[in-house]
C-alpha cells in the first residue's frame, strides 16, 4: 500500500490489470489457488508458488501441466486416442484441442453395413446412427401366386413357401393379394374361401366331410339323433334341429335365431346406454359391437389447457373429468397449469398471436403464457442509423438495430447544429433542438427573446380582454390564437352579471347580451341575517321574483345563550378578565388523547379532521371505521368522548371496527384542535420549568380535585327524594346552564350537579357557582327542615365522595366566605390528602394560568374568584 504524502490515500497497483485501486486487498494467494500468501523466491515469477497449474480446461479431460503462472492456461498439446470414423473402417488421432470428442468424424466412403433385411448392403456416405429400413426394389409373389409385383424389400410381408399347382413347384410368397384362395378340396366338390395365403402340396380335407360334421349347424344335438341314416358324403344335407341357436354374437348377446347354416342374424335384443358425457341415460336397439353412444344437448363449457377458448362441445366426454379437476385445483389451492389437462380439452387451434419481431405470427398450438421467440432468422445485414456498426447474417427475426456509440449524423429539420447525441434507432427521436431563437406569442402581443427552438407555440399568460359579441363581457381566455375567442363555437358563456330591478343582486343566468334579464323564477343569491348581538346567524335566499317582488325574511331574536354570553361577558369585564387569554389556556381533550395524539400525530391530524366534517354535517349520524389496531381504536374512542359522541367497538380479532355515533349530549366540536393543544401544553410546561428555575424551591402545594357537588348531612328522618326535589327546585333551577342529580347515601344526601360543555366553563368556575348557590339551599333545608346542614363535596362517576369541604365558623357566609375560601382554597383539605406530584391534566382544565394564591385585602373580595365565574 502506497499513502499519497498530499491527499493521504491509500492506494495499490493490481498485478493482473496495473489499475491502481483504494480498497484494502484481501488475502492474495498463488495464480493457481493452492497456497495463501506464497513466500517470495527469486527464480520463481512472482506470485508463483512453483507447483504444477493442474487447472482444468472446460474443452477435454487434460489439466494444465505448466508451473503456476499468470493468465489463462495454454491450449492442451496432448495428442488424444484413436477415434473410429462412424462406419468403424478407420481411426485417427489428432492433439486435443483439435479433437471434436462429442460429434465424432466421417471417412466420407460407403459404409457398406447390412440392413436390418440382412440381404443388402447400406450405400450411403459413412453417417452417424442406424443405417435405417432397406428401401431396395425386388420382384416378389403373393402367397397363392397369382399376382407378381415390385416393391421396397423392408415393405415385404414373412417369406413363406407356398407351392405352385400349375408348375407343379414351389416358391417364396411375401404378401397376400387378398383374393379368396378358390382352391378345392380333397373332395374335389368344394372350394378354400380364405383370403390368399401360403400352400401345401396336398389338397386340404373338406370341411364338409361326415367325418367332420357330427352335429347340427348350432352344435348342440348330433346328427345321428336327427337322422336315421348317416350322411355318406359332404355333399349330403345337415338336419336343422329345432333349437335356438345361442352362438356369441360381436354385441356379446346370443343368437335368439333357430339353429341356421350361415351367418348369424342382427342383434335385435334392447340396452341401456349412456350419452357421450354420461349425463343421460337412455334405451335403443343392440349396437351389435360399434359403440357409438348418443348426444345429448348439454354444451360443454370447460376451458381448454390454453386458457383462452373454451370447449363449446355438445355432450362432451370429457366434461366431468374437467369438472374433478377443477375442484381438485380450488381445492388444494393450486396454479391452472398444476394438474394435466384431459385430452378432451387439449385446444388444438393455432395460437396465431403476432411475435415479439413483429413480422410473423405464432404457428404453435394455442397456449398459455408468452410465445417463444420467431425461429426465422434473416439474411440481411443490420446496422445502425449512421452505418458503422452492422450485425452480420444470419440473425434471428426481429433483430433490432446494434447500439452504436459514434455520433448521431441525422440534420435537424429546422437547420441548427444539432446536440451532440449519440448514434440511436429510428423509433427514438434526436433531442429537440434548444438552439435559441426569438418568437412571437400566438395572441401577437408579446415577442420573446432567447427561446427554445423545439417550442411550437409561445404564451405570454395575458388574459386577453378583447370585447366579445354579448358586448357586455371581455374575453377571460389566457393567450389564444385569434379567433378562438370564449364565444367562438357557443357564444358567451359566462355568467350575465347586472343587476336586477327588483333586488339589485347579479343575474345569475348564462349571458343573454342585451335582453332584459329574466325575473320570473325566483333569484338564488344567498343572504345571512343575524340576531342583535351577532351571536346566532342564518343564511337564506334571496327569492325575490315578478310573482313575489317582496319575499318574506326569517328573523333571528337573541334566545337565552346570547343573555348567557352577554352576561359572561359583563361579569368578566367585572372581574378584569380577558375572555381571549382565558380561552386560549383552555384544553378541551383528555391527558390520554394528546398522549396517543403524539404518538401519530399525522393520522390523529386526519380522523381530527374527519370527526369535525362529521360534526358540522347536521344530516349525518353515524361514523363507521375501517377495521383497525387496538392502539388506533382507543385514539378513536377518546376522541370520540371528546368531541361529545358516543362510540363502540364491533367485531372480533382482525376484523374489530370502531362506530361512532351522535347523541343527545353533543353540542358543536372543540374550537382547539389537537395539535394547536399539544403546542399549549408544551408552553405551559416549558413555563412551569422556567418558573420553577428562577424561584427559590418551596413545600409542594397539594392540589385539590374542585367541588363538583352538595351533600346535606344529618337529614330527616323519612326524607324522600319527592321532597327534596320539590323544596330545592327553585333554589337549583336559578343556576342556568345546570342540571342536578339527588342521591341517597348511607346517611347523607348527594346532589350532584352536571353542566354542557361551554368553552367558558372548567371546573373551578363549577365550585365557585356552587359556593354561590349554596347560601340559598341552607336556608330552604333550614327552614322546611329537611336537613342539618349543607357542604360542598366532590363525587366521582360512582357517586362516591372524595372530597368535602371542613365546616365553617358561625358568623361568616356571603361573598366574603366565599372569597376566603377562595383565597386559603390549598389550606382547606379533607382528610384523604392529593398525591404529592400534581396532575397536569387538571391543571389544563382550569382554562387560566393560575397565579399563587395570595391572600385578599380588605375590600376586594371579588379578586379571590380568580376570574372563573360563570353565570
Amino acid at each position: 500500500m502506497k499513502v499519497n504524502e498530499e491527499s493521504g490515500d491509500r492506494s495499490w497497483r493490481c498485478p493482473g490489470c496495473n489499475s491502481t485501486l483504494t480498497d484494502e486487498p484481501g488475502d492474495s494467494s498463488c495464480w493457481c489457488g493452492k497456497e495463501t500468501q506464497p513466500s517470495r523466491n527469486s527464480i520463481l515469477p512472482p506470485h508463483s508458488c512453483g507447483q504444477t497449474c493442474s487447472k482444468p480446461r472446460s474443452t477435454c479431460s487434460h489439466p494444465c501441466t505448466l508451473q503456476c503462472h499468470p493468465g489463462p492456461c495454454p491450449p492442451c498439446t496432448v495428442l488424444s486416442p484413436p477415434e473410429p470414423c462412424y462406419c468403424g473402417k478407420h481411426s485417427q488421432r489428432k492433439n486435443c484441442r483439435d479433437t471434436d470428442y462429442y460429434n465424432g468424424w466421417s471417412c466420407r466412403e460407403r459404409c457398406g453395413d447390412f440392413l436390418p433385411c440382412g440381404q443388402h448392403e447400406c450405400s450411403q456416405i459413412c453417417h452417424p446412427g442406424v443405417c435405417g429400413t432397406c428401401e431396395v426394389p425386388v420382384e416378389v409373389k403373393c402367397y397363392c401366386g397369382r399376382v407378381q409385383k415390385e416393391m421396397q424389400c423392408s415393405k415385404q410381408d414373412d417369406i413363406c413357401d407356398s407351392f405352385d399347382l400349375a408348375n407343379n413347384s414351389w416358391f417364396e410368397g411375401s404378401f397376400s393379394c387378398e383374393s379368396a384362395c378358390g382352391r378345392t378340396f380333397d373332395c374335389g366338390v368344394h372350394r378354400c374361401q380364405i383370403s390368399c395365403h401360403p400352400q401345401e402340396e396336398i389338397s386340404a380335407h373338406c370341411p364338409f366331410s361326415p367325418d367332420v360334421v357330427t352335429h347340427c349347424p348350432c352344435g348342440k344335438t348330433p346328427l345321428k339323433e336327427l337322422m336315421e341314416q348317416p350322411r355318406q358324403t359332404c355333399e349330403d344335407h345337415v338336419p336343422h334341429c329345432e333349437r335356438i341357436c345361442e352362438k356369441k354374437l360381436e354385441c356379446g348377446h346370443l343368437c335368439q335365431s333357430l339353429c341356421h347354416t350361415g351367418e348369424c342374424d342382427p342383434c335385435t335384443q334392447t340396452m341401456e346406454i349412456d350419452c357421450r358425457c354420461g349425463r343421460v341415460t337412455g334405451e335403443t336397439i343392440c349396437h351389435e359391437g360399434n359403440v357409438q353412444p348418443p348426444l345429448c344437448f348439454k354444451i360443454c363449457q370447460a376451458t381448454r389447457n390454453c386458457g383462452r377458448h373454451r370447449c363449446g362441445e355438445h355432450c362432451c366426454p370429457g366434461e366431468k373429468k374437467a369438472s374433478q379437476r377443477i375442484a381438485q385445483q380450488k381445492k388444494q389451492r393450486l396454479g391452472p397449469d398444476s394438474l394435466p389437462v384431459e385430452a378432451e380439452h387439449i385446444c388444438v387451434a393455432v395460437c396465431g398471436r403476432p411475435l415479439k419481431c413483429g413480422s410473423h405470427f405464432c404457428e404453435q398450438l394455442c397456449h398459455r403464457g408468452a410465445c417463444q421467440s420467431c425461429p426465422e432468422a434473416i439474411w440481411e445485414e443490420v446496422s445502425c442509423n449512421c452505418g458503422q456498426t452492422v450485425l452480420h447474417p444470419p440473425q434471428p427475426c426481429g433483430t433490432r438495430q446494434p447500439s452504436c456509440t459514434n455520433q448521431c449524423q441525422r440534420q435537424t429539420a429546422c437547420g441548427h447544429p444539432s446536440v451532440d447525441h449519440q448514434c440511436h434507432p429510428d423509433d427514438v427521436s434526436c433531442p429537440p433542438c434548444t438552439y435559441l431563437v426569438q418568437k412571437r406569442c400566438i395572441c401577437g402581443k408579446t415577442t420573446f427573446h432567447n427561446k427554445p427552438c423545439h417550442l411550437q407555440e409561445a404564451h405570454c399568460g395575458e388574459q386577453c380582454g378583447q370585447k366579445l359579441s354579448c358586448g357586455l363581457h371581455t374575453c377571460k381566455k389566457l393567450c389564444h390564437r385569434p379567433g378562438e375567442c370564449g364565444d367562438a363555437q357557443n357564444g358567451c358563456e359566462q355568467i350575465c352579471g347586472k343587476p336586477k330591478l327588483l333586488c339589485n343582486h347579479p343575474c345569475q343566468s348564462v349571458c343573454h347580451g342585451q335582453t332584459p334579464c329574466k325575473e320570473s323564477t325566483a333569484c338564488q343569491v344567498k343572504m345571512s341575517t343575524s340576531c342583535a348581538c351577532g351571536n346566532h346567524k342564518q343564511s337564506f335566499k334571496c327569492l325575490a321574483s315578478t310573482s313575489n317582488p317582496t319575499p318574506s325574511r326569517p328573523e333571528i331574536r337573541c334566545d337565552e345563550e346570547c343573555e348567557r354570553l352577554d352576561r359572561n361577558r359583563r361579569l368578566a369585564a367585572a372581574l378584569n378578565i380577558d375572555p381571549a387569554s382565558h380561552t386560549n389556556d383552555h384544553i378541551p381533550f383528555s391527558d390520554n388523547t394528546l398522549k396517543l395524539y403524539k404518538q401519530m400525530q399525522s393520522w390523529g391530524d386526519a380522523q381530527e379532521s374527519q370527526f369535525r366534517v362529521f360534526a358540522a354535517n347536521k344530516d349525518e349520524v353515524r361514523l363507521r371505521y375501517e377495521p383497525m389496531k387496538n392502539q388506533s381504536r382507543q385514539f378513536l374512542h377518546l376522541l370520540a368522548e371528546d368531541f361529545g359522541f358516543e362510540s363502540k367497538s364491533e367485531d372480533y380479532d382482525i376484523h374489530r371496527s370502531v362506530l361512532v355515533w351522535k347523541s343527545d349530549k353533543f353540542v358543536s366540536a372543540p374550537t382547539k384542535t389537537l395539535a394547536q393543544c399539544v403546542k399549549i401544553r408544551a408552553s405551559q410546561a416549558a413555563e412551569a420549568a422556567a418558573a420553577a428555575a428562577i424561584r427559590p424551591p418551596s413545600p409542594p402545594i397539594l392540589e385539590t380535585e374542585p367541588f363538583n357537588a352538595l351533600v346535606l348531612t344529618e337529614p330527616r328522618f323519612g326524607l324522600t327524594i319527592e321532597e327534596v326535589n320539590t323544596a330545592l327546585e327553585p333554589d337549583l333551577t336559578s343556576l342556568q346552564g345546570f342540571s342536578f342529580k339527588v342521591d341517597f347515601l348511607n346517611e347523607e344526601v348527594l346532589i350532584k350537579a352536571t353542566v354542557s360543555y361551554s368553552a367558558f366553563l372548567t371546573p373551578a368556575p363549577m365550585e365557585k357557582s356552587l359556593e354561590i348557590l349554596k347560601p340559598r339551599i341552607e336556608q330552604t333545608i333550614r327552614r322546611e327542615k329537611l336537613a342539618e346542614s349543607v357542604l360542598l363535596c366532590h363525587s366521582d362517576a360512582n357517586g362516591a365522595i372524595s372530597r368535602r369541604e371542613v365546616p365553617l365558623r358561625a358568623g361568616t357566609g356571603g361573598w366574603s366566605a366565599v372569597a376566603g375560601r377562595a383565597a386559603s382554597k390549598p389550606m382547606s383539605l379533607s382528610s384523604t390528602p392529593a398525591p404529592e406530584e400534581a396532575k397536569p391534566g387538571r391543571k389544563l382544565l382550569l382554562g387560566l394560568k393560575k397565579k399563587r394564591p395570595q391572600q385578599p385585602e380588605a375590600g376586594k373580595v371579588w379578586a379571590a374568584l380568580d376570574g372563573d365565574v360563570e353565570c
